[in-house]
């Protein structure tokens, strides 16, 4: 057999994996007693391909982490790879520079890694350097920021942004129709406006809310940062003298979103976050303040990349499914977090 087809998914053999451990790890809906941050640990109840085989060398890349949730993800993936004696882990530097990254991901072609799995800065703009890794017969495992070209990734893992809005408008919409409010002030705190995914986001936000017959009375960007959040609460909060809800599309720039409402004194109307930070998810188990639930967006997805990308090396499959090549895509559920499931939840959490 051809290694390089077997690994790209064109012939498979061997035995399959068990779905269940690989993918609701990164789904978020199981617990995990690994330490907050941490990679769930590989099921005791496994199949055979969670026993050693053929050594796989996997390289891995992504950008440099300057924001909780992205500092996760290579912490993630990090001990995703511990699990696997047959894996060697081959990162490269992490970076925000687009072409310190192609220089980065070329040296790991030239280094012959068996399989990449990557985070890139810009799909687009490092499209080009990942359909010449598949080129060399080197399967790239795409993490979350999708390359545009298919023909560039052998599979495609990561989150739902519009499904985290769809999450957060229904949670806030069956809480305020629960309490008999009507004509509802909600508030929309998104991440960068001009984003592809923050749009997603705020549609699925409008989308969800339009079934309960709410809309967004006001919406503004803080750029995923502590300083921008407090910044742009202050402003909401001023312009507003009351509110029924907010929904801040990120914990990170979330930490500066609640210590602008602890400033304003403000306690009349409920929170949710998005990601699903540690940081978050305490708070919503205290119970202590306006935030209520936070949205799921798991770095976990990095541990099921390297599993994923294990598997595809190996020319295994998925034992749930009949299918005998690992998807081509895989898009993960953005689960909502209260007070009543956080402590399942904490332990995939990441520290902001």
């Amino acid at each position: 057999m051809d290694k390089n087809l077997a690994r790209r998914g064109f012939l498979v053999s061997g035995a399959v994996v068990g779905a269940g451990a690989l993918v609701s790890a990164c789904t978020s809906n199981a617990p995990a007693a690994a330490p907050s941050s941490a990679a769930p640990q590989v099921a005791s109840a496994g199949t055979d391909n969670d026993k050693p085989g053929d050594k796989v060398v996997i390289g891995f890349s992504a950008p440099a982490a300057d924001h909780g949730w992205i500092a996760a993800i290579t912490k993630n993936a990090q001990e995703a790879a511990k699990q696997y004696p047959d894996v060697e882990f081959k990162p490269v530097e992490p970076t925000n520079d687009i072409n310190q990254q192609i220089s980065a991901v070329e040296s790991l072609i030239q280094a012959g890694v068996d399989v990449l799995v990557i985070l890139p800065n810009d799909g687009e703009q490092l499209n080009q350097v990942a359909r010449k890794t598949m080129d060399a017969g080197i399967p790239v495992v795409n993490l979350d920021r999708v390359f545009p070209d298919k023909l560039s990734y052998r599979t495609w893992i990561g989150g739902d942004n519009y499904g985290m809005g769809v999450a957060a408008g229904h949670h806030i919409g069956k809480t305020l129709k629960d309490k008999g409010v009507t004509n509802p002030v909600i508030l929309e705190i998104q991440g960068i406006a001009t984003l592809p995914l923050t749009q997603d986001r705020s549609k699925g936000f409008a989308d969800a809310l339009k079934t309960y017959g709410f809309s967004v009375t006001a919406q503004q960007d803080a750029k995923f940062t502590v300083e921008s959040g407090t910044q742009v609460a202050s402003n909401l909060l001023q312009a507003h003298k009351k509110i029924d809800a907010i929904w801040n599309h990120d914990d990170d720039q979330g930490i500066g979103v609640l210590a602008a409402i602890k400033e304003a004194g403000r306690e009349e109307f409920f929170m949710v976050g998005g990601a699903g930070s540690a940081n978050a998810m305490r708070d919503i188990q205290a119970d202590s303040g306006v935030l209520k639930a936070t949205v799921t967006y798991s770095p976990t997805m990095a541990s099921s990349a390297i599993k994923l990308a294990r598997l595809i090396a190996q020319g295994k499959g998925m034992s749930d499914l009949l299918e005998q090549q690992v998807p081509q895509s895989i898009t993960l559920t953005s689960e909502t977090v209260t007070k009543d499931n956080a402590t399942e939840y904490l332990p995939l959490g990441f520290e902001s």
